[in-house]
């Protein structure tokens, strides 16, 4: 998880920055990280994990934009508002992630 918080903080990063970052990190380090098996008529996986249960394919499309989570704007709202100025320093000059 560290990984994928870390590549969120890189405007360039992308799907497949992430996916070199964890096969640098995992492939052949740890018994429990693979390469996927290609399988006809199943949905491209990028990475697999052996868990208890069975191995299971994983899709990182959309992972690094999933994960930037950003601040509800009515929590803003209140934090600007708020009577403790430091909090309300702050978020005085807040850009949404719309902006």
């Amino acid at each position: 998880m560290s990984i994928l918080e870390e590549e969120c903080m890189f405007p360039k990063a992308s799907d497949q920055t992430f996916k070199a970052k964890l096969y640098d990190n995992h492939l052949g380090k740890s018994a429990n990280f693979q390469k996927p098996r290609v399988v006809k008529g199943k949905a491209e996986a990028h990475f697999a994990l052996v868990h208890y249960a069975g191995t299971v394919d994983y899709n990182i499309t959309g992972w690094l934009q999933k994960n930037k989570d950003p601040l509800n704007e009515t929590v803003v709202g209140l934090y600007q508002k708020s009577s403790l100025k430091i909090l309300a320093n702050l978020f005085a000059n807040y850009a949404s992630a719309d902006s």
